[in-house]
């Protein structure tokens, strides 16, 4: 059975930082338990090495949408399945509601009970409000990508019109 996290966060900074911070996967150890390293394997791919509760997974995700100022959206390749979103909506020019979206497949025994007790949501609360600390504190980001990725319909999807 899959399992739906939704959390967001109004943060103090315009929405092009929040957007270009959360760009800089590398980083994300930086605010978000159980992530011991990120490393960005091309524009679109990174590997993963996490450990949550004593359990270490090592996984790649890819990007699967990207749209500047607005939302990145990525799936796992290898591993636990898992997809997630991140939103962008701007509040006004200083402030930003980052939105994150997690849906994953619990595995194995400790990840199920963890999932029972709700433990990936107060993660992502948690991740959250690490990230406002992170980006508040330092005022402006670490780097930017700002490149465009449009979502690839799933089977059965049309394709949309070319612009």
């Amino acid at each position: 059975m899959s399992t739906n996290v939704l959390e967001s966060i109004d943060v103090e900074v315009p929405v092009s930082t929040a957007y270009n911070q959360w760009t800089q996967f590398e980083s994300f150890p930086r605010f978000m338990g159980g992530v011991e390293r990120i490393e960005q394997l091309d524009d679109t791919r990174t590997h993963w090495v996490t450990k949550i509760a004593g359990v270490q997974r090592e996984f790649d995700a890819e990007v699967t949408e990207q749209h500047p100022d607005e939302r990145v959206a990525w799936k796992s390749v290898t591993g636990p399945q898992q997809a997630g979103a991140v939103t962008f909506h701007r509040i006004d020019e200083t402030h930003t509601r980052v939105t994150l979206q997690l849906d994953f497949e619990p595995e194995g025994v400790v990840e199920k009970a963890g999932d029972a007790l709700g433990i990936v949501g107060k993660q992502a609360k948690g991740d959250l409000s690490r990230f406002k600390e992170f980006i508040e504190s330092r005022g402006a980001e670490e780097g930017a990508w700002r490149g465009d990725v449009n979502r690839t319909p799933q089977q059965g999807e049309t394709p949309p019109p070319p612009a």
